[in-house]
């Protein structure tokens, strides 16, 4: 197993990523799971859901951005 997949989640050092996704994670009620046993032990749907999720608010973020942009 990949070293990534090993290391446990540390709260203290997030990305702004991972820090999405946690919050995504309790959003959808699998963050205590997250939490015991790291990424690898969500199931597919679950790991797509969270992605699909993490992807749309990115998508979001990005056209608000160029809005902002857009409007100096």
């Amino acid at each position: 197993m990949s070293k990534k997949k090993e290391r446990k989640i540390d709260l203290n050092d997030l990305t702004p990523e991972e820090a999405c996704k946690l919050e995504i994670a309790e959003e959808i009620g699998v963050y205590d799971k997250v939490m015991e046993g790291g990424w690898r032990v969500l199931s597919a749907k679950e790991s797509g859901r969270i992605g699909g999720i993490l992807s749309k608010r990115k998508r979001a973020r990005e056209k608000q951005e160029a809005q902002n942009e857009n409007a100096k």
